[in-house]
């Protein structure tokens, strides 16, 4: 059983970008490795990676103010109420931002070349892998022994 107050990221990937917490996309993903890097189980995770960095600019979180939440022993509905009183965001601003997030992708013709070569290096054959999301999700299932 996995137990998410303290998760071991060397034996199982995080939530998905595209599980839901308070309405953010990416939160409960972000949860996962923090609460992993706190007790030195983060596998081949990094917390506040570039991703995590666009979750902080659209929240205005410092990185350490939310890690320092979390080390509180928070749970995921009170990290949710924790970000609901300092993120200062609406509903209808966290619900767009989270459906972009799901569809951001590389850009430019280097960035596409480089998620196709991810994908050759799984040896997948995918051909619906466009963005970040999709990667992560397909990243995380083949490193934990899924077939391409």
């Amino acid at each position: 059983m996995i137990n998410y107050s303290k998760p071991d990221l060397s034996q199982h990937p995080p939530r998905s970008v595209r599980v839901r917490l308070g309405g953010y996309a990416h939160l409960a993903r972000l949860l996962d490795k923090a609460r992993a890097h706190l007790v030195g189980k983060a596998g081949e995770f990094h917390y506040n990676c570039p991703l995590d960095q666009r979750f902080f600019t659209f929240t205005g979180i410092n990185h350490q103010k939310l890690l320092a939440a979390i080390k509180t022993g928070k749970s995921d509905v009170e990290m949710s109420a924790w970000m609901d009183k300092h993120a200062k965001r609406q509903p209808a601003e966290i619900a767009a931002w989270s459906v972009w997030l799901e569809q951001l992708g590389p850009g430019g013709a280097q960035g596409h070349e480089w998620i196709a070569g991810l994908i050759k290096g799984h040896k997948s054959k995918r051909d619906d892998i466009r963005s970040f999301a999709d990667l992560l999700d397909l990243d995380d299932y083949l490193s934990y022994g899924g077939k391409a």
